[in-house]
């Protein structure tokens, strides 16, 4: 039985299919399960060149980076090792998986305007941030990708149950429905997942994040 830190768990891995084309995005869990029935295989980029590791091969490789660069690395604690999160895997059995449209959630619209009010400009913790309806829902407005925004709560106050002409406010970007995960598009600014970028186009991006 595997066991894992909530920062290995919280942690992502990259999907390829046969072709080295990436399709989405998936829990550590879900990776280390599709290594161990051998559907897939690890693809370390190592000095911008590929490797791959089979599960055992990996965990050889995860005893020497644990002795060596322990602090590099996320780790899954199992009974008798620990293993290295893999960050990207190759999948060797299915060409594609099918595409899912990005969610409409909470998380995912904080992502897309990157917890700042769409008003101020102004970026927030998400504690500090609400979503607002651009046309009020007393009004007639819908609950969807283009009419809610973050929203800070002076912003929020000022606006109130007006629209934002009415409240003298402008948006700093009409809102839109992402054709990618936006949450994904964070990660990427992050150190830890710096070696996605060789798999993905900007012009074919189609990552879908499951939760």
């Amino acid at each position: 039985m595997i066991s894992a830190g909530y920062s290995a768990l919280d942690t992502h891995v990259l999907v390829l299919n046969k072709h080295y084309a990436a399709l989405r995005v998936v829990s550590v869990r879900r990776a280390l399960c599709l290594l161990f029935k051998q559907i897939a295989e690890i693809i370390s980029v190592e000095d911008k060149q590929w490797q791959s590791y089979d599960f055992e091969s990996w965990r050889g490789l995860s005893e020497l980076r644990a002795r060596y660069e322990h602090e590099h690395h996320d780790w899954v604690r199992c009974v008798r090792f620990e293993l290295a999160v893999p960050r990207i895997i190759r999948l060797l059995v299915y060409d594609r998986l099918p595409r899912r449209p990005v969610k409409f959630n909470r998380r995912n619209i904080y992502a897309r305007d990157r917890n700042r009010c769409q008003y101020c400009g102004k970026k927030y913790q998400t504690s500090e941030l609400s979503l607002d309806h651009i046309v009020p829902r007393s009004r007639g407005g819908h609950t969807d990708w283009t009419n809610i925004v973050c929203c800070c709560v002076k912003c929020n106050v000022k606006k109130g149950g007006r629209t934002p002409r009415e409240a003298q406010l402008k948006l700093i970007a009409e809102p839109v429905k992402p054709k990618r995960s936006p949450v994904i598009t964070l990660q990427l600014t992050s150190e830890k997942y710096a070696s996605w970028k060789q798999f993905l186009n900007a012009a074919y991006w189609n990552v879908e994040l499951r939760d």
